[in-house]
């Protein structure tokens, strides 16, 4: 553990003079001008910068900008009260996050563990910059190994006669653990309306579909019953409708007669994995901005 937070406390120092800077507002000449004007005044360095225009005529914009400043952690409160200013002027939804402040995360899971060991392998070899804070699972089947990677575990029984008195306890754990975001990882239950609203685009879920085909449960005995010649898996935020919230990633394999359910289910798997992390890690690098039930993933 000591090692792992002498790594965490070098890589923060090393980000404290990163910042990032997530922008929306409608489309209009001079934005990018401004906000490269305001950067360059503020004594920053735009190390990367991506943009996205629905219609330029009318439509929305969409930008983020990844930027070094020296002593940023010393300058950033004055930089984001004068860019009340600018934003005012744009009439711009914005956010500023910073290269040191790593968001701490939460792993649902239930009995299948390959998406959470997925996303602690990544953690672990440094390729996901988070904090994990806590997994959280309705079975007891993970907890010795999530405990081998010195993550605190919880186990609570989850089921729909009790399941109000379940969310109560984990959003009490979320408050208690300070967590940023929450990941579900193959947690195979539904999430209420009321647990769902304590964090908007804070919840993103693993389906094992192509959605939006086969939405719900079994989806792999129903592509399998259908025919497909391709399965896939998608990321998604979670809304209160279920398995229809903004897409964040998706990906597929080609499959043919010769698969059978088993074969379809052991490919997912893989696709699942690979799915949720990166979009996990998009999230965590705030290259994602959600307008309406879309996002725009800034790569």
């Amino acid at each position: 553990m000591s090692l792992d937070i002498h790594v965490s406390n070098e890589e923060s120092k090393r980000n404290e003079n990163l910042g990032r800077l997530l922008v929306k507002c409608s489309d209009q000449p001079g934005i990018v001008a401004a906000l490269s004007k305001f950067l360059y005044d503020h004594q920053s360095n735009i190390i990367e910068s991506s943009q996205y225009s629905s219609d330029p005529e009318g439509g929305d914009f969409f930008i983020r900008i990844e930027f070094h400043c020296d002593a940023l952690k010393e300058k950033r409160m004055q930089m984001e009260q004068d860019f009340e200013v600018l934003a005012a002027e744009f009439t711009m939804d914005y956010n500023f996050t910073y290269g040191d402040e790593r968001k701490r995360t939460a792993i649902f899971v239930s009995k299948e563990p390959y998406c959470m060991m997925e996303l602690l392998w990544e953690w672990q070899n440094g390729d996901l910059a988070t904090d994990i804070a806590v997994v959280i699972s309705n079975h007891e089947d993970s907890r010795e190994l999530v405990e081998s990677f010195g993550i605190p575990f919880h186990y609570i029984p989850a089921n729909k006669d009790i399941r109000q008195q379940a969310e109560e306890e984990q959003i009490r754990l979320m408050e208690e653990y300070e967590v940023d975001l929450l990941i579900l990882a193959r947690y195979m239950q539904i999430l209420t309306p009321n647990f769902v609203s304590h964090f908007p685009n804070r919840i993103i879920n693993i389906h094992h579909s192509f959605l939006p085909a086969f939405i719900g449960a079994r989806p792999y005995e129903r592509a399998y019953d259908r025919g497909v010649k391709l399965i896939g898996a998608t990321s998604h935020y979670v809304t209160n409708d279920l398995d229809e919230g903004p897409i964040i990633e998706q990906d597929i394999e080609r499959v043919d007669h010769r698969d059978h359910i088993i074969d379809l289910k052991k490919i997912g798997r893989t696709i699942e994995r690979r799915v949720l992390a990166r979009a996990v890690k998009w999230h965590l690098e705030d290259r994602i901005i959600v307008q309406d039930n879309k996002t725009i993933v800034f790569q």
